[in-house]
C-alpha cells in the first residue's frame, strides 16, 4: 500500500478527551474517530490490527474444536427473563421496543440466545461436547464511557459457549480455553497474567480466570505471588486474617465523647490509637435487605464480596443518612454493633473477631466505645471474607509476600456449570434415556479492547510501537526525497519485492519532508523502517531502523528484502 492512498489521518495534538495513552495514540496515529460517546469508527489501519487480532484467535478457537457462528445483536426479551437477568443486568443493558412494543436488547453477551439454540438442537450425548464461538459487536450503556476503546458503549468480542455431559467434561472444555487464550496474547506479543476473578453479572457456580495484560496505566489492580502460581484481582483475593499486635483491655467497654469525629482517621487521631485498633461499621443495603458490615479501621470493605456472600443483588450500595438514622438511631460516622436492632443482620470480616480490643462508633452522635472486644461484646451473625487485599500480604497458597501490579482485563473465561442450562431447559439424553442439563461454560476476548491493551503496554514518546504479529503492516519503505530519481526508483524497488515475498509493506511515496515522514511512522508504530537516501546509496545501502529498541543497521540493497523477511517470519513463529 502507498501513503498517500491510505486514509490515515494522523495528528500532531493530543485530542482534549483522550484521557489514556492508547486513546490518545488511536486518534493521534489516524486508526479510529469518535462517532458518540463510546462509540468509534474503524479506519483502514485500525481495521488491519483487528482482523489480526480476531485472526489469531480463530487459528486458536478451530484449534480446539471450536466451531464458528455468527449470533443475532438483537435479542428478545423473553430468552433474558427465563434466564433472570432483565431486572439483574441493570441499566447497563440495552433496551428497544420494536413497531409492535415487544421488548428487545442489544447483546451485551450472549448466553441466553446461544443456550436457546442448544436447547432446540441437542438431544443426545453423541452430541456433545460442543464448543461454540463467534466474533461480534457487543453492546453496553455504560454510565460513564471512557478510554476509547477500553470501556465504551460498542465493542467487538470473541464469545465462546461450552456445552458438555458433566463437571469432568467442563474442566476439560475450560482447559482447553484458558490454554488457548495463553496461546492467544502469547502471539499478540503480548505480556499478561492470568488471575481468578469474580464472576460478575455472568454468574455461575464455578472458577473463572481473566487473562490481564500488565501496564501501569491498568484500571484493574492484580495480586499474585512471586514463588508460586497464584494471582487473583483485588476484588476476587483471599485474604488471610491477621490478627491486631495489641493487648487485651484491662476494663469494660465503655462511652466517650468523640465530638466532631465522623471518620477513621478523625477518630483515631483523636483517641491516639492506630486505626488497625478501630472497627469500621457501615450499613448496607441490598435490594430491599439491611446489613450491618464490619471490618477493621485499617481496611476496605470489597462491595464485590459482600454481593457475592450475602446476595446477589440487583443494587448494593451504603444506605442513605435517612435510612441509618431510622435504623440506628444516628448519623453516619457513629454507626457500631453494639446494641444493634436484633432484626439487623450484622456480617463481620474474619479479622474483627480476632481484635483483642477495638474503638466502634456507639450509635450516638459524637460517641464511640473504647476497649471493646468484639468476640465478647459485639452480636456477630456472620464472619467472612469481606474485605480488599492489600500488598505485602501473605499468599493465601504459599505465605510468600503478595505483590501488586496494574491490569487491563482482556480475557475471561468461566464456568457456568448448569445456570443457563436448567433456567432455558437446555438439557440431552444419557446413555439410559435418562434427562440431564448441559454443563457449560462460556469464554470471552475483547478483540477491540485488546488492540488498545497492546498501545497501553507497548508505546514510547514518539507513539505506538506495535508488535509484529498485530501490526497494520509490517514494514514501512521511506524514501527521504522523491525528486531524487535513484531515491524513488530504489525505493520503489525494494517495496516491489517486499511484496513478493509476501511482506506487508509500505511505501510512503508522498512529497513531504524526511521529517514528517519519520513522525508519522513512529506515530503509527511500524515495526521495522527501511530509509532510502541518496547519502547510504552512494555505498550501495538503506538504513533498516528496528522501531521498539531503536537500532539502525546499514544494509546492502540487494540483501535487505531477504532479511526482512526473515525477521518477519521469525517474529511471526513461522519455520
Amino acid at each position: 500500500m502507498r501513503v498517500s492512498q491510505i486514509l490515515n489521518p494522523t495528528l500532531r495534538e493530543v485530542p482534549a478527551e483522550a484521557e489514556v495513552v492508547s486513546h490518545q495514540l488511536l486518534v493521534r496515529a489516524g486508526l479510529i474517530r469518535k462517532s458518540a460517546a463510546g462509540i468509534y469508527t474503524y479506519l483502514p489501519l485500525g481495521l488491519r490490527v483487528l482482523r489480526k487480532i480476531e485472526q489469531i484467535v480463530r487459528e486458536e478457537m478451530d484449534a480446539k474444536g471450536g466451531q464458528e457462528v455468527l449470533l443475532p445483536i438483537i435479542q428478545p426479551a423473553e430468552l433474558w427473563r427465563e434466564s433472570g437477568r432483565w431486572d439483574l443486568y441493570g441499566q447497563e443493558l440495552m433496551r428497544l421496543n420494536d413497531r409492535h412494543n415487544r421488548e428487545f436488547c442489544l447483546g451485551p453477551t450472549h448466553e441466553e440466545i446461544i443456550t436457546d439454540l442448544v436447547r432446540g438442537e441437542i438431544r443426545s450425548y453423541k452430541q456433545l461436547p460442543l464448543l461454540l464461538y463467534q466474533i461480534q459487536n457487543k453492546y453496553r450503556d455504560e454510565r460513564r464511557p471512557r478510554f476509547g476503546l477500553m470501556r465504551g458503549r460498542e465493542f467487538i468480542m470473541k464469545d465462546l459457549y461450552s456445552f458438555d455431559r458433566d463437571e469432568a467434561g467442563l474442566a476439560e472444555s475450560y482447559k482447553k480455553m484458558y490454554d488457548a487464550y495463553t496461546r492467544i496474547f502469547t502471539r499478540c506479543g503480548l505480556s499478561f497474567r492470568p488471575v481468578e476473578a469474580d464472576a460478575g453479572a455472568i454468574g455461575g457456580t464455578g472458577g473463572t480466570h481473566e487473562f490481564m495484560v500488565l501496564a501501569e496505566s491498568g484500571e484493574a489492580a492484580v495480586v499474585y505471588c512471586p514463588d508460586c502460581d497464584y494471582a487473583a484481582n483485588v476484588e476476587k483475593a483471599e485474604c488471610k486474617p491477621a490478627p491486631a499486635a495489641v493487648d487485651a483491655p484491662a476494663e469494660a467497654y465503655r462511652s466517650v465523647d468523640t465530638p466532631g469525629t465522623k471518620t477513621i482517621e478523625q477518630v483515631a487521631e483523636f483517641l491516639g490509637v492506630a486505626k488497625s485498633e478501630l472497627v469500621k461499621s457501615l450499613l448496607y443495603q441490598g435490594d430491599d435487605k439491611l446489613f450491618l458490615i464490619l471490618v477493621r479501621g485499617d481496611r476496605e470493605i470489597n462491595e464485590i464480596k459482600v454481593n457475592n456472600a450475602l446476595g446477589p443483588f440487583i443494587n448494593l450500595q451504603l444506605a442513605g443518612p435517612e435510612a441509618v438514622l431510622e435504623k440506628l438511631g444516628c448519623e453516619p460516622g457513629y454507626v457500631g454493633p453494639i446494641g444493634a436492632p436484633k432484626d439487623l443482620t450484622v456480617v463481620a470480616d474474619l479479622e474483627v473477631p480476632l481484635m483483642a480490643k477495638a474503638v466502634c462508633g456507639a450509635n450516638a452522635e459524637d460517641k464511640h466505645y473504647v476497649d471493646a472486644v468484639p468476640a465478647q461484646d459485639f452480636r456477630i451473625d456472620q464472619v467472612l471474607d469481606l474485605r480488599m487485599v492489600e500488598a505485602g500480604e501473605p499468599c493465601p497458597k504459599c505465605g510468600s509476600p503478595l505483590q501488586e501490579a496494574r491490569g487491563i482485563e482482556v480475557g475471561q473465561v468461566f464456568k457456568l456449570g448448569t445456570k443457563y442450562s436448567k433456567a432455558l431447559n437446555a438439557v440431552f439424553l444419557d446413555e439410559n434415556g435418562a434427562e440431564h442439563p448441559c454443563v457449560m461454560g462460556c469464554y470471552g476476548i475483547g478483540v477491540s479492547r485488546t488492540m488498545a491493551a497492546a498501545i497501553e503496554q507497548n508505546n514510547d514518546k514518539d507513539g505506538i510501537i506495535w508488535p509484529i504479529p498485530i501490526a497494520p503492516y509490517h514494514v514501512i519503505v521511506v524514501p527521504v526525497n522523491m525528486k531524487d530519481d535513484q531515491v524513488r526508483e530504489t525505493g520503489e524497488a525494494l517495496y516491489q519485492e517486499l511484496l513478493k515475498l509476501g511482506v506487508e509493506a509500505v511505501l510512503d511515496d508522498r512529497d513531504e519532508r524526511p521529517g514528517v515522514k519519520f513522525k508519522d511512522a513512529d506515530l503509527v508504530g511500524y515495526p521495522l523502517r527501511v530509509t532510502v537516501g541518496s547519502k547510504t546509496l552512494a555505498n550501495g545501502e538503506v538504513e533498516l531502523r528496528d522501531r521498539k529498541t531503536g537500532e539502525v543497521q546499514l544494509v546492502k540493497v540487494e540483501e535487505l528484502a531477504g532479511r526482512i523477511q526473515g525477521m518477519i517470519r521469525e517474529a511471526l513463529g513461522v519455520k
